[in-house]
């Protein structure tokens, strides 16, 4: 008897332990203290327990009881205290976080807008082109290393007899090309002057800390009579003001390009040291891209008369000069296309 009683108490302490709610608490209780209950089953079998027995299963019993009905307890006021939320109707509410217009498209939205103060019309042309707006239009050889698989993306599609092969455009370079040659249908001496501003996605196979096989350019040209190196050095100087702050100056260094003759490389003064000198920048500039004048072939691929005309072209990537621009701590490029908070909170 005193066995069924023991295992009665400890069946019912893993029960209460694992109670979730108050009516299921209750149901345990009423399953052991009710009329019918468990316990009060066991109770009446004490006429059965012989008479030196007695007293230690009643000491037992009560023992048993007490125990159990503190575990209710306890437990009642433990789901009791859990269930209480604090409310108060008249706080105000969280506010929901809001997204925002990502590094990027922000520094694509400002760039435009300090060209087309200065007489530049966006442009857009495809992501996938063709070869010879690409590479051939621009005089980029047969054989010359761009023109690698290992550079550049091909798309798995039969060749044009005309075009070549179609890939994913690399440099916004090309176009030129497809703004040149949409002037040929105007009258003769209206195919200039062109004032564009090409932005748009360019794909490469690179991928390491300054480097995504995604990135995104912005190109600038220039075709006009009388067009010279002054020309692009005062347009320059002008975006590095607007852009990055009026103490900012541009230089011109010597550098090769199939589709301009002179190419430049174009370095900005470091805004770090206003151009003294340091760690960032050594020797007081930071270089920021490439640019030159209009090939006079590739005018000539364009159908425009380099004896009549010239220009000036040049191409950035936008991530590079809005991170010179913004200060971001961003370790590597590859993580402005990333999800991690770290990044995208500073945005």
């Amino acid at each position: 008897m005193g066995d069924n009683l023991i295992n009665l108490k400890n069946q019912a302490i893993a029960q209460i332990s694992e109670v979730r709610d108050l009516t299921e608490l209750e149901q345990i209780r009423i399953n052991l203290f009710g009329r019918n209950g468990k316990f009060n089953a066991i109770s009446k079998e004490i006429a059965k327990v012989a008479i030196e027995e007695k007293k230690q299963f009643g000491i037992t019993l009560n023992e048993v009881k007490n125990t159990l009905e503190e575990l209710i307890q306890i437990k009642k006021n433990d789901l009791t205290n859990s269930a209480r939320v604090w409310f108060d109707p008249t706080m105000p509410a969280k506010k929901n976080k809001l997204g925002k217009i990502h590094f990027v498209s922000r520094a694509i939205d400002e760039i435009s807008s300090v060209f087309e103060k200065i007489g530049f019309s966006r442009v857009r042309y495809s992501e996938v082109e063709w070869d010879y707006f690409a590479f051939t239009a621009l005089n980029f050889p047969v054989n010359h290393p761009a023109r690698d698989d290992w550079e550049t993306f091909f798309v798995d599609l039969p060749e044009s007899k005309k075009y070549g092969s179609m890939l994913l455009t690399p440099h916004t370079s090309s176009g030129q090309i497809r703004e040149m040659l949409s002037r040929q249908a105007l009258p003769a001496g209206r195919q200039a002057p062109i004032r564009m501003i090409n932005i748009a996605k360019c794909y490469r196979r690179q991928s390491d800390i300054s480097h995504v096989p995604m990135f995104h350019q912005f190109e600038g040209l220039v075709v006009d009579s009388n067009i010279n190196i002054t020309n692009l050095k005062g347009t320059l100087d002008y975006f590095a003001k607007s852009f990055f702050g009026k103490n900012r100056e541009t230089r011109l260094r010597p550098y090769h390009f199939q589709f301009t003759e002179p190419s430049f490389e174009v370095d900005i003064s470091c805004n770090v040291c206003d151009g003294r000198g340091c760690k960032l920048c050594k020797e007081g500039w930071l270089e920021i891209g490439g640019a030159g004048m209009v090939h006079p072939n590739v005018l000539r691929n364009c159908k425009i008369d380099p004896n009549v005309y010239s220009g000036f072209a040049f191409g950035w990537g936008v991530e590079r000069v809005a991170m010179m621009k913004s200060g971001l701590s961003v370790p590597d490029v590859r993580l402005l296309y990333s999800s991690d908070l770290r990044v995208l909170s500073q945005l």
